[in-house]
């Protein structure tokens, strides 16, 4: 998956990566490698919106 092809909108981005994480993948690397994503501009557009990624519970909080 591109970035491109992920939700524009940072708080819609963040419901979609919280839930791909939490059905689907053991932590942040494993969502990005899967899908071919980099994890800074993930992280990045996140960070936008105040939230950061918290390994020990798999989320952004």
């Amino acid at each position: 998956m591109l970035l491109n092809n992920l939700p524009k909108d940072p708080a819609m981005l963040l419901s979609y990566v919280n839930t791909q994480l939490r059905d689907n993948y053991d932590d942040l690397v494993e969502f990005c490698a899967s899908n071919n994503i980099d994890i800074n501009d993930i992280t990045g557009r996140l960070r936008t919106i105040n939230y950061c990624y918290d390994e020990h519970t798999n989320q952004f909080v």
